[in-house]
């Protein structure tokens, strides 16, 4: 649950992909400025030209700030949290992306009176992350199998921002070319019983925008949630697919156990997705980081 209220913000930055929501992000971001002028608290922009400067802004860091925001999607977001050394800081998120997972979970405002309010209001969740193959960072859900082949599929053709429609494409394209993968699974350790066709690793509710994973999940207890996924074929798939929308996993083939340590391998290489983006092919290797980072809520 979230923390309780604590004395205001003195120093921001603000970190912006100019281009999220539409070409709205840069004035967003100045407006988000103005208003936090107008509570007397000083307030840096930073906007972002191309893939890394958000990470690479995150890390140098001026030892007086005491809140990153940033505006923009999940990536722009991940890149802030990757960049950063410091976990005695807040972050916060203005979201203006195509998915806004994490802002789906926890009803984060998505204008600027909102996102400000929110800041004044300065209530801390924990929030866990991850390391996959002890290189990138994951706060949200990583996926090994199908899933990582609808992403490969999408960023073969990605061309601007994306919508609803080129991920329904992309999913069709990886669906029509799918040859299922026997996936196995260790969770702190010890082996899972089952081959698997696609395994997630979650730390949130809403999966490809649907509300379809464990509600009881917390950001903050160390473990992230491990979906397993019996059967990789397609009809597998389809099933798979109606129990999720008229329902929510784990249910059915779909096992789910919690972990702050995952292993997944295959006798060939399965490609895997970290927080929506294609990351590898397994070996696949999901480790909880020891810090939490202090995210603010409604």
């Amino acid at each position: 649950m979230p923390g309780p209220s604590n004395p205001r913000h003195e120093h921001v930055l603000v970190i912006a992909n100019p281009v999220a929501g539409r070409g709205r992000g840069e004035a967003t971001a100045r407006a988000l400025a103005q208003a936090l002028g107008r509570e007397r608290i000083v307030c840096d922009l930073y906007f972002t030209r191309a893939r890394g400067d958000a990470l690479q802004r995150a890390a140098e860091l001026e030892p007086d700030i005491d809140l990153v925001v940033s505006i923009g999607g999940d990536g722009t977001f991940s890149e802030v949290l990757s960049g950063l050394e410091r976990r005695d800081l807040d972050v916060a998120v203005l979201p203006m992306g195509t998915a806004n997972v994490l802002a789906l979970d926890w009803k984060i405002p998505r204008d600027v009176a909102g996102c400000v309010t929110m800041i004044l209001q300065r209530r801390v969740q924990l929030l866990d992350t991850g390391m996959v193959n002890g290189r990138t960072l994951s706060f949200l859900v990583c996926g090994v199998g199908f899933d990582a082949a609808v992403v490969a599929e999408l960023e073969k053709r990605r061309r601007g921002p994306i919508t609803k429609r080129d991920w329904f494409t992309a999913g069709w394209r990886a669906f029509k070319s799918w040859r299922p993968p026997q996936l196995s699974v260790e969770i702190d350790g010890a082996p899972f019983p089952l081959d698997c066709g696609m395994v997630l690793v979650s730390n949130v509710v809403h999966y490809a925008g649907f509300d379809v994973l464990q509600r009881d999940r917390k950001l903050d207890d160390g473990l992230f949630e491990v979906y397993m996924f019996a059967g990789g074929s397609r009809t597998s798939l389809v099933r798979h697919g109606i129990r999720g929308f008229f329902g929510r996993f784990p249910s059915g083939r779909v096992s789910m156990r919690r972990a702050r340590r995952v292993v997944v391998r295959a006798p060939e290489p399965v490609p895997f997705q970290v927080d929506g983006d294609l990351c590898g092919v397994t070996p696949f290797e999901f480790v909880v980081g020891s810090q939490p980072f202090r995210l603010l809520v409604p």
